[in-house]
């Protein structure tokens, strides 16, 4: 991490002359400029920086969408903020001499937060924590599939038929690590010199799938690290002449990659989840019911794509029936850890999720548990994927897009612009898809129907 007079004397020192400033869109994907480090110094840290405001209504093409009220072709698509977070400034040691800062959105004229920013909305989220004496941890598990084709490569062959880094399942494998080592080894070493400390990386179930585990710490801290993770994985790639995949289903005979989130609270420094003698606190009995309840609610913020839902199938490591149970990998709910480790991992979203939405959706969900004193179900033990009545994850982008649109829940905790707009967002998606031919009507269809 850099301070602004460590910025100042590697700019002077002509170790760093570009600053990227940064923002996420509802993808969880960063858009921004690339600034002189002078004039980054000299003019953007005191005012800023502007963008279209059309980047918080656009779909995966970057085609404004219409519908929205925050921005639109009527209203002329105008500029919003970008006001530096110099608490994320950060050497990013995987391009040459450059740095980046994330930024938090404001309205242009108010000089107030943009309600629907993703980063905006975990802030909501985190003041309300703060209001009710916590302060919330968390950790992203991030896994992800990597490929010998490049990403023009990869293009080129519409994503089919692409090389897997590994040719057998290798969870935990080391040989197979090892001959993927010359993308992970990289990764792992960049993200440490960037202000992203990472835990470890580890053979994942798939082939050429992997994981990458980056240290604990408050949820906005953790969002700007995933979100800077991701970003430096796909340039690592490309540099190096690979491929990587967030998608949370890329391959349907492969294992979906997930983003498993580790949550806990704290109080004055100590666990707000584990008592002195070891037992669980009413906060975390309430907060994980509370998470649970809400599951309906929020789900399209944990998959939020239609290809999210592919990845929730029995036997799969990924969860199907809305479930807790201590350490136990079939339950949605994993409870692990004691002391000042209790910890709650939800193994709902996917590696395709929006960090800054996740945790917001989490935040919304667990305080509404302890505000209500919400309990949990009983613990299940045993095997969910053989469990016929429990409450199930939403099978489809668009039942989850519906249930939040219809959640007053939703409503009431993100605030009625926010749950406007990512409605409209959703259902967006949801009809972009339904309206798609895709490869498998014309294999099943083309000659035989």
């Amino acid at each position: 991490m850099l301070t602004l007079d460590d910025l100042r004397a590697k700019t002077d020192a002509g170790e760093i002359d570009t600053v990227i400033v940064a923002f996420s869109d509802h993808y969880g994907r960063l858009h921004g400029k690339r600034f002189d480090a002078s004039f980054f110094i000299e003019d953007a840290v005191a005012n800023g920086t502007h963008a279209c405001d059309y980047l918080l209504t656009v779909d995966m093409e970057m085609e404004p969408v219409a519908g929205y009220s925050y921005a639109s072709w009527e209203q002329g698509f105008g500029d919003f903020h970008l006001v530096p977070d110099l608490e994320t400034l950060r050497v990013a040691s995987w391009l040459d001499r450059t740095a980046l800062v994330l930024c938090d959105v404001e309205d242009e004229k108010k000089h107030a937060p943009v309600a629907v920013a993703p980063r905006s909305i975990l802030r909501r989220q985190l003041e309300r924590a703060a209001a009710a004496g916590f302060t919330a941890k968390g950790a992203s598990e991030l896994e992800y599939f990597i490929f010998d084709d490049s990403y023009r490569e990869a293009a080129e062959k519409k994503y089919s038929g692409l090389e897997p880094a590994g040719w057998y399942l290798e969870d935990y494998h080391l040989l197979q690590g090892t001959r993927e080592e010359r993308y992970n080894g990289p990764v792992r070493r960049h993200l440490a010199a960037s202000g992203v400390p990472v835990e470890n990386s580890k053979g994942e179930w798939g082939r050429g799938q992997h994981e990458m585990n980056i240290r604990y710490t408050e949820l906005l801290t953790m969002a700007d690290r995933h979100s800077v993770m991701k970003l430096a994985m796909k340039e690592i790639a490309e540099a190096t002449g690979v491929s990587v995949t967030f998608m949370a289903k890329p391959l349907t005979d492969e294992a979906g990659s997930s983003c498993h989130v580790h949550v806990s609270l704290w109080q004055d420094g100590d666990s707000a989840f584990s008592n002195d003698d070891g037992a669980d606190t009413d906060a975390f009995r309430w907060f994980l019911g509370g998470w649970m309840a809400h599951v309906g609610d929020v789900m399209a913020f944990y998959a939020p794509t239609v290809n999210s839902y592919k990845r929730y199938q029995p036997g799969s490591w990924a969860p199907v029936g809305i479930a807790w149970s201590e350490d136990n990998r079939t339950a949605g709910f994993r409870v692990i850890g004691s002391g000042a480790s209790r910890r709650i991992e939800c193994r709902l979203p996917g590696a395709d999720c929006n960090p800054y939405l996740v945790y917001a959706a989490v935040l919304a969900s667990g305080l509404d548990g302890i505000a209500n004193k919400t309990e949990p179900p009983a613990e299940f033990v045993g095997d969910v994927y053989q469990a016929q009545d429990l409450p199930r994850v939403p099978s489809t982008l668009r039942e989850a897009a519906t249930a939040f649109a219809k959640s007053d829940f939703a409503r009431e905790a993100f605030g009625a612009e926010v749950h406007e707009h990512y409605s409209h967002f959703f259902d967006v998606e949801a009809t972009q898809y339904d309206n798609a031919v895709t490869d498998w009507e014309r294999w099943r269809y083309f000659e035989r129907i």
